[in-house]
């Protein structure tokens, strides 16, 4: 199980697999390493690497709730490349994880090699922010994996039609823990003070941070029915880096699994941008 040691003490679980270009890939708000294991086969053939937060999945909670926050957990992501001796690597960003991407770019864009967003943008919408507020850091009220899944699969329907039980039932597992209480987080509920605390509103101006990705390769792959990424703004990112590759992915909400035949072309192409760059 490798670890490394940041500099304020903190014991983090990464996994390291393959070899050739390294890919990071930094998964959403409450979620970790797994996240990408439904891509995982696509990159074969790369270095792909995963981190979990701190406060997250094998990752040892804070002590202080406040560091669980994009800058210093950027600033893990740093730390984590430098324990693996690695200068750049392209980042793959879901939601959260994209978030800590762009600001990469706009500080550290030295390590870098491109970044594929993972619907997330600089406009995110208040709607999605809700409903994310609505759940963080509030155990369900389920006995069993299976109940749970059950559940998430009906509330789901509607925003990923078609999509079977048993794949609902992995992401349970990757995100919660079944014990004899029932069903429970995999990380720290404060993690939800401190997004609080942060700032939750989505008002502060995120351009300048996607701005600060270009020229380096950049993809997005947007959840045609996300309630956090709008058309509009995938739209405007479009503008604002014509190079930019897109995909939107039909009867997929917040967020794509990322083996969806959309995200799959589209990942391909940025990849292929990546090797030429």
């Amino acid at each position: 199980m490798p670890k490394f040691t940041t500099s304020d003490g903190l014991s983090l679980h990464y996994e390291d697999q393959g070899q050739g270009l390294p890919v990071l890939c930094l998964s959403g708000l409450t979620r970790n390493a797994r996240d990408f294991d439904f891509v995982a086969p696509q990159l074969a053939g790369y270095r792909m690497i995963r981190l979990d937060y701190r406060g997250r999945g094998q990752s040892d909670w804070a002590e202080d709730y406040l560091s669980y926050n994009v800058p210093r957990e950027s600033k893990d992501v740093l730390e984590l490349l430098d324990h693996l001796g690695i200068d750049k690597a392209a980042i793959i960003g879901t939601s959260r994880g994209g978030l800590i991407a762009m600001g990469l770019a706009a500080v550290a864009k030295d390590r870098l090699l491109g970044v594929c967003l993972n619907d997330i943008g600089p406009v995110l919408e208040t709607g999605g922010l809700d409903y994310i507020m609505g759940h963080l850091g509030q155990h369900p009220e389920f006995k069993t994996f299976d109940e749970a899944a059950a559940a998430r699969k009906q509330a789901m329907e509607p925003l990923f039609p078609g999509v079977p039980l048993n794949r609902w039932r992995k992401e349970v597992t990757h995100t919660h823990v079944e014990t004899p209480e029932g069903v429970r987080l995999n990380y720290d509920p404060k993690l939800r003070d401190a997004v609080i605390e942060a700032g939750a509103t989505g008002t502060a101006d995120l351009w300048p941070y996607f701005d600060a990705i270009a020229p380096l390769p950049c993809a997005i792959i947007h959840g045609g029915n996300s309630d956090l990424l709008s058309f509009e703004t995938v739209a405007g990112m479009k503008r604002r880096n014509p190079n930019l590759v897109v995909a939107h992915v039909p009867d997929r909400a917040h967020i794509p699994f990322l083996d969806e035949a959309e995200a799959q072309v589209a990942l391909s192409d940025w990849l292929e941008k990546l090797k030429q760059a």
